[in-house]
């Protein structure tokens, strides 16, 4: 619970606390276990940037890859005891304003984080991570996806839209080699696109060809869509007409009995 007197990064360390990690934990990392050597495959990064790195997992799984060069970004409620990474590899960064680390990297990531951020702040958010880096590694939750702290779900092709600004199209090269997998998290196999710098993108031969950034983009997976009508209390059955004419009172049960039994009720 908050209240009036709490910055913003007291709101953030309620919102986005040591439960909320732990109970993402072992989705997070066996995601990114799957997924990291994929992009570490078919794009052979040397250095990672994580913008909304949370405890930094998926740079731990990164570095794990073999890729040394690291740095990780997210706000300033992360506690750096809590950190998966060494803590001299995090900056603590305000995400609701641009970021600027006067370096590239080989590649960005950042995955689900978007729709933690306003809705006006999209285009600032990809702007920050092209400005670093040539390809990115993204997803955002979708809409009606759910989720601590969502304000800005969106589909794909909105955010395919944000890059396309900035000459960057998306490869759907991840999504279809995990989707059927179980040790990846629903929402990672559902959104994570690659986009690529359309002068680096010849670079990359084993990306094959762009997506269109168009709603071919937008895709809802099956887990998503069973846990929604899992969770949602169906409503109650009908009664039987048995038991409306059993429960009708004398000149509505006479009624309805009537119209049964009139000629040609029955076509």
């Amino acid at each position: 619970m908050t209240v009036e007197h709490e910055t913003p990064r007291d709101q953030l360390a309620h919102t986005y606390d040591r439960a909320f990690y732990e109970t993402l934990d072992a989705s997070v990392r066996g995601s990114a276990e799957v997924i990291v050597p994929m992009v570490v495959d078919l794009v052979h990064p040397r250095s990672v940037l994580d913008v909304g790195c949370g405890r930094g997992t998926w740079l731990d799984v990164f570095r794990a890859a073999g890729v040394g060069d690291s740095i990780s970004v997210d706000g300033p409620h992360i506690a750096a005891a809590d950190l998966e990474i060494p803590p001299a590899t995090f900056v603590a960064h305000d995400l609701d304003t641009p970021l600027r680390l006067d370096r590239r990297f080989d590649l960005a990531v950042s995955l689900e984080v978007g729709e933690h951020l306003d809705a006006a702040l999209a285009p600032a958010l990809v702007a920050s991570l092209v400005t670093h880096a040539p390809v990115v590694l993204f997803s955002a939750a979708v809409p009606f996806q759910g989720g601590a702290g969502h304000v800005n779900e969106a589909w794909p092709s909105q955010w395919a839209g944000h890059f396309a600004a900035h000459g960057y199209d998306p490869y759907d090269v991840v999504r279809p080699r995990v989707w059927s997998d179980p040790r990846v998290a629903f929402w990672y196999a559902q959104n994570t696109i690659l986009y690529v710098d359309r002068s680096h993108a010849p670079t990359l031969p084993a990306l094959g060809a762009p997506a269109p950034a168009d709603p071919s983009l937008d895709l809802v997976h099956p887990a998503l869509h069973v846990r929604d009508h899992t969770t949602r209390k169906p409503p109650p059955p009908p009664p039987s007409l048995s038991r409306v004419m059993r429960d009708a009172p004398g000149a509505a049960w006479r009624a309805v009995r009537n119209r049964l039994h009139r000629p040609g009720a029955d076509r």
